[in-house]
């Protein structure tokens, strides 16, 4: 019966000369199966119902079936997103609510203790470093899973990596809370990032709502509504629905599946309304507008002669991009090199916050230094300044502005504009690549775009000067409007730091002008030219600081990536198990490696690849063959044998209370009631232990055998102890052979050729979400590719016995010719000749 089934489940294989061929047809199979899985699925929601009616459960919830069946009617995806974006709205305007009062707290001490300037530092840099200390801490003890970013993990969990406890509700409350206390200490930190991990919070929590339990439980549904709540957590805190879809999909997608485009403009753009309609009812706005609203002429607001000043803005921000991401990966590095350093702060987490909250909250304070780069201001505040259309400068010196508010910070008697705003481009560059390496909720998006609008109101204040009279077109003269720079520059920086074009239709969503979208485009073009030839984006910088498996994006320019082959870079000796193997065998290559699959060979001579195991399955064989149950079936069937056995060599009177014997001199044989009844098993653990103490090599009694106390003897009869007995049964099942019927057996595997290009693999890496790929040869296996092998040869990093072997260097092959036995590539060269190895991968079954 067994056989049969298995026979009937399995697509029939029989094994050729050299391929081996498939007996059946594939559509007769694949209705076959489909008929058997309809069939037996309607046997078990048949007997679910029937249970589900006995036992009361339709009249216990009846309302939640009828919202169950309102919400399929409608529509599970409409309705989720809509109260994700109704639920990042109020988040998003809560957030900005809290942190406007933190930081009004943090003026108003300021303010109270005027009268003693000591008083006023202590206060000024004391509130912010208890700020964060507090954030720091509340991370730490909640959950440290809610420090950094959040783009950064979002990728990586995006490409099929599940990282722990990750999105968990502790993980929401920690990065919510914190993120409100560290952006309220007024660092140079942003909430943009943070807010796509709050979102993908939310959306993942929403999922394990009665409700919508069961919709997104499948991978790939799951995996878009990821991609969704990332697109809302940046279109509900900048107000810009068309600019935040676009935005998360280039920073956290290397493919996007376009048939996921309206969840996400539709969820954010119910965020983005929500958020600033929670503000016209607070009175804090009277209409819904955009975030910073300028007022920038319309009909000239640029001439054609300013273009070379906005190409140049997007080149310089380019650089000054690349160098924010160096200057913040060194610092990173250079803390996590220093041991002594390094172990101290992991003893002591909260000093290296104070240090750096100390430091800038010091060079911030209004009345010292602070009073040189506007330190007073906020960093909405800073923007809105700097967005300002008119000119400050008349001949290199600060005007009498005729209006009063924040603007007036950037007048100061002793310095210029100039001045001013290069000191607050400068110091706020490494201000924020410094304070983003603290362990608190941060985002770097917010800083470097008020950096980059300082940075082009520097260009546009110079042009100003340079042209007093403005720009000559024909009979008319326009004026140089300084903040159309400030524009350009802050998508130009933002852009570069990113590695993303979308950052003009987000600065042009968030000033509600597109008069600057020429000039913008061009700025963001060539800042992503020079920062992308450069340096990695911020992003894939924290996953290389962090380590995280996620695969480098290929660089501009990269031509040897079509020259590298897969044989190049795969590892050949490769661990597998074969349909002959033994348990034993099984056992031996479970604790020698951490592998999550294992491939399943026909043989180690024809090394003809069937498919792949999961470990868990493997174990699940192991733990099956071992089981009480199969040990009290075994006895079991040694007593019926033997029953057998005794009926037919000899017919005693029955009598179940005496002994069944027979003479020696009529078979010698003797059946007592000890066999008849075995003494008990022994209960054991029937689950192969994962830890580290069975990859070392513990004896098999250490893991299947029970504890001491289970082992004692009922009394102080002459029992013989079966704990012997029991390892004498296990060995002798463990040189059985393994019956893999009962195991689910992935047979559609990727599989690569030898003459596979590195780009090619990286594509499909990325596409599909692998973590390893198997190489063939006409069906046999010679090695495998994980993402390991292939970061290493995008970063050029490969080593063979401590050699650094370039990936460029296999643009040297000829590529017309084929690959071979015969053939040596680069890295064959290179090795000594005893290190070679075969094609054939080493047989460690």
């Amino acid at each position: 019966m067994a056989g049969d089934r298995s026979d009937h489940r399995v697509l029939q294989y029989e094994q050729s000369l050299m391929y081996g061929r498939y007996t059946q047809e594939l559509g007769v199979y694949a209705k076959e199966e489909a008929t058997r899985l309809k069939e037996s699925g309607e046997k078990v929601s048949q007997r679910s119902r029937t249970l589900e009616h006995d036992n009361g459960r339709c009249a216990k919830f009846g309302p939640f079936r009828w919202l169950r069946f309102l919400i399929s009617l409608i529509g599970e995806d409409w309705i989720f997103f809509f109260l994700l974006g109704i639920l990042m709205g109020l988040a998003s305007w809560a957030m900005e609510l809290g942190i406007n009062m933190l930081l009004k707290g943090q003026k108003w001490v300021y303010g109270r203790l005027d009268s003693n300037g000591f008083l006023q530092y202590l206060g000024w840099v004391g509130y912010s470093v208890a700020l964060i200390v507090f954030s720091a801490g509340f991370t730490q003890i909640v959950s440290p899973q809610a420090a950094g970013s959040g783009i950064s993990e979002m990728k990586t969990i995006l490409r099929g990596v599940l990282l722990k406890e990750y999105l968990t509700f502790r993980t929401f409350v920690a990065k919510v809370i914190s993120l409100a206390f560290a952006l309220g200490s007024g660092m140079p930190l942003g909430k943009e990032a943070p807010f796509v991990h709050i979102a993908s919070l939310c959306g993942a929590l929403l999922c394990k709502l009665p409700v919508f339990r069961g919709i997104y439980e499948n991978e790939s549904r799951y995996r878009e509504m990821l991609a969704a709540a990332c697109a809302v957590g940046v279109g509900c805190v900048l107000a810009a629905p068309v600019g935040g879809v676009l935005f998360s999909i280039e920073v956290t997608f290397t493919f996007f599946a376009v048939r996921s485009y309206w969840r996400g403009f539709f969820s954010v753009t119910i965020a983005a309304f929500f958020f600033r309609v929670l503000a016209v009812w607070y009175k804090d706005e009277e209409t819904v507008t955009a975030l910073f609203r300028t007022h920038f002429q319309v009909d000239f607001p640029f001439d054609l002669k300013e273009m070379p000043a906005f190409a140049l803005l997007g080149i310089i921000s380019g650089f000054g991009g690349a160098l924010f991401v160096y200057l913040n990966r060194r610092i990173a590095l250079f803390i996590k090199k220093q041991k002594l350093f390094n172990t101290f702060l992991m003893k002591k987490c909260l000093v290296y916050p104070v240090m750096v909250s100390f430091l800038i909250s010091s060079l911030l304070f209004p009345s010292g230094f602070g009073q040189f780069m506007a330190g007073e201001l906020t960093q909405n505040e800073a923007l809105v300044t700097l967005l300002d259309n008119r000119t400050w400068t008349k001949d290199g010196i600060a005007e009498e502005f005729d209006y009063i508010g924040n603007a007036r910070v950037w007048m100061h008697p002793q310095v210029t504009v100039f001045g001013t705003l290069a000191l607050f481009t400068i110091m706020r560059f490494w201000m924020c690549a410094l304070a983003i390496t603290m362990p608190v909720p941060y985002g770097a998006f917010m800083p470097v775009l008020v950096i980059g609008a300082g940075l082009g109101r520097l260009v546009g204040e110079c042009m100003a000067y340079w042209f007093p009279e403005g720009i000559h077109a024909g009979h008319a003269i326009y004026p140089i409007v300084p903040g159309g720079y400030a524009v350009v520059g802050a998508a130009a920086l933002s852009g570069a730091v990113s590695h993303s074009f979308s950052t003009v239709v987000m600065v042009l969503e968030l000033t509600g002008q597109i008069s600057h979208l020429l000039p913008a485009l061009i700025a963001v073009v060539l800042a992503n030219l020079v920062a992308q030839s450069l340096q990695p984006s911020i992003y894939d910088s924290i996953i290389k600081i962090k380590k995280l498996p996620y695969l480098p994006e290929l660089g501009w320019g990269q031509h040897e990536v079509y020259n590298i082959r897969v044989e190049d870079i795969m590892v050949r000796d490769v661990q597998y198990i074969t349909l002959s193997c033994s348990y034993r065998d099984l056992l031996n290559i479970l604790m020698k490696s951490r592998l999550k699959a294992l491939p399943l060979l026909t043989s180690a001579e024809s090394m003809i690849l069937l498919g792949s195991i999961e470990r868990t399955q493997l174990q699940s064989l192991l733990s099956q063959q071992l089981s009480c149950a199969r040990r009290l079936q075994c006895i079991k069937e040694r007593g019926a044998e033997a029953k057998k056995l005794l009926s037919t060599e000899s017919n005693p009177p029955s009598n179940n209370n005496s002994s069944l014997q027979t003479g020696p001199e009529e078979g010698h044989i003797q059946v007592t009631n000890e066999e008849l009844n075995p003494p008990p098993v022994v209960e054991r653990p029937t689950e192969l232990s994962n830890s580290s103490r069975d990859e070392s090599g513990v004896t098999l009694r250490s893991i299947f055998c029970a504890s001491s106390d289970a082992e004692e003897v009922q009394d102080d009869r002459d029992v013989q102890d079966p704990t012997s007995e029991i390892t004498d049964w296990e060995a002798r099942q463990l040189d059985e052979r393994v019956n893999f019927n009962n195991c689910k057996i992935n047979p559609a595997l990727i599989q690569l050729l030898e003459c596979t290009s590195l780009h090619k693999t990286y594509t499909i890496f990325s596409l599909l979400g692998l973590d390893h790929a198997y190489v063939t040869r006409i069906g046999r296996l010679i090695g495998v590719v994980s993402i390991k092998e292939l970061r290493k040869a995008i970063d050029g990093s490969m080593t063979l016995k401590g050699v650094k072997v370039a990936p460029p260097m296999a643009t040297f092959r000829n590529s017309s010719l084929s690959s071979s036995q015969n053939e040596t590539t680069y890295l064959q060269a290179v090795r000594p000749p005893e290190e070679h190895v075969t094609d054939a991968p080493k047989h460690v079954c």
